[in-house]
């Protein structure tokens, strides 16, 4: 896929929700001058994040319509996860 610059319109379409969509031109739109690319930054953010999942879901799906386990290299931290928010809850916890 060729590079296409991020704009106001393909950020709306890769937010893919008319709600999110709405909220990001309404913060580009009250957004004083020298805050603008800040903004414009982070909703670029949530948008390539957005495309990025959207396309490992595909991924997912498509190696699962081939019968392959889509999840076997993946690393299972679950316990680790655990463990962390543990030992936060027991720190915050006074």
């Amino acid at each position: 896929m060729a590079y296409k610059p991020w704009t106001i319109e393909t950020i709306c379409e890769a937010l893919g929700n008319p709600d999110l969509a709405s909220r990001f031109i309404s913060e580009i739109n009250k957004a004083p001058a020298h805050e603008l690319l800040g903004v414009f930054a982070k909703w670029e953010r949530i948008a390539k994040d957005i495309t990025a999942a959207v396309e490992r879901g595909r991924e997912i799906a498509e190696a699962e319509a081939r019968g392959e386990d889509p999840t076997a290299d993946w690393l299972d931290i679950t316990d680790r996860v655990r463990m962390e928010a543990q030992s936060n809850a027991s720190r915050n916890v006074a």
